[in-house]
């Protein structure tokens, strides 16, 4: 990734403590972002650390203590960071920033999901109710993943549109592209969800949407990501009613150098997800060259644009349909595969970073 220079003498925090050894999501973003302003020509950028500062090892999971750590450390040890460095301006990552101080943030928001899928005994669900409003309200400016993400801001924390800036993410351009089919692979044909299993990921719909397909009794639905240590029970009890117990498998876990193999290998990516921030899956799948099925709601239709069959997420007839389509139309898959792999292009790490470094010259 190409390093970018901001020509200026102000010094700026940039809040580091989301990242992680063995960096996902938020981690790496943060991480990506960071890349981007680590050459410096007169200005300072002064990566701070909660878990440097404190001793303390770096979560490996995000949680209700790690976010009230954090939120404790921002509050009360990093104004005193920022007065004695003199400081222009703080960056984070995400949406944390001290409130009521004399620091001078912009903050990164990904999502409101929460919000829209409310659980009101869920900790998370204060965090994005009352912590993060009040940071959005009183930063400096708000970056974010989508016009969707936008929107929601606009709608949940009362915060002006002007003040929000929509910047789309990137992803690993040479890690996820299409792999050759291994030879001996003994794999069955299969559609693929990468993610979590949270509701509102839609998990259900896709199984069910699976059981009503035509494909053929070979055909299996593999299902990667962590599982929850509450939903995905419940996943796996529909999946024995539907008598799929054969053909659904779950992958939990894959290593990030096994994702382009199993993503390539794939019929198509299902991801009619109820709601996304972004939905990177989306990006990585395309820069595979696999089709994509994915929701006609909120960031997804920013993210695939036309190389996508876009579906009523609520709808599990038309995801089955959509799943049959892709099966059985060797020519549509072609043609999903190569509209994918152009618009895959579009996006960078360094396109994000530029974007976002644009936005803080803005306010040194």
């Amino acid at each position: 990734m190409n390093k970018i220079r901001i020509k200026t003498d102000k010094k700026v925090l940039f809040d580091f403590s989301i990242a992680t050894e063995n960096n996902t999501g938020l981690g790496n973003y943060t991480q990506k972002i960071l890349d981007c302003f680590n050459v410096v020509d007169e200005v300072e950028i002064v990566a701070i650390d909660l878990h440097t500062e404190k001793g303390l090892k770096a979560n490996k999971t995000q949680n209700k203590y790690s976010h009230l750590t954090r939120i404790a450390w921002k509050q009360f040890d990093v104004p005193r960071k920022y007065a004695t460095l003199n400081a222009s301006l703080l960056f984070s990552p995400v949406p944390e920033l001290p409130l009521w101080t004399n620091c001078r943030g912009i903050v990164t928001v990904h999502d409101l999901i929460p919000l829209r899928f409310p659980n009101w005994k869920s900790l998370l669900y204060l965090y994005n109710k009352f912590y993060v409003p009040e940071v959005s309200r009183q930063a400096e400016h708000v970056i974010c993943d989508s016009e969707a993400t936008a929107r929601d801001i606009v709608k949940f924390c009362g915060v002006p549109a002007k003040k929000i800036s929509p910047i789309l993410l990137g992803y690993d351009q040479e890690h996820f592209q299409p792999t050759p089919v291994l030879k001996g692979s003994a794999s069955p044909p299969y559609f693929l969800y990468v993610g979590r299993h949270d509701p509102h990921k839609n998990i259900a719909r896709i199984i069910k949407a699976f059981k009503n397909g035509k494909f053929g009794d070979e055909t299996e639905l593999w299902l990667v990501g962590s599982e929850h240590p509450r939903h995905t029970p419940a996943l796996r009890q529909k999946i024995t009613e539907l008598g799929l117990s054969s053909r659904v498998k779950f992958l939990d876990y894959v290593p990030y150098e096994d994702l382009p193999r199993i993503i390539s290998e794939a019929i198509a990516l299902v991801f009619p997800s109820l709601w996304e921030g972004f939905g990177l899956p989306i990006l990585e799948a395309m820069g595979c060259g696999t089709p994509v099925i994915t929701s006609n709601l909120a960031s997804m239709p920013e993210v695939a644009g036309d190389a996508a069959i876009l579906v009523d997420p609520y709808n599990t007839a038309e995801i089955t349909d959509a799943m049959e389509q892709v099966a059985a139309d060797s020519q549509l898959r072609a043609e999903l595969s190569e509209l994918g792999l152009a618009r895959a292009k579009l996006f960078s790490w360094e396109k994000t970073g530029r974007e976002t470094v644009e936005v803080l010259k803005r306010f040194l």
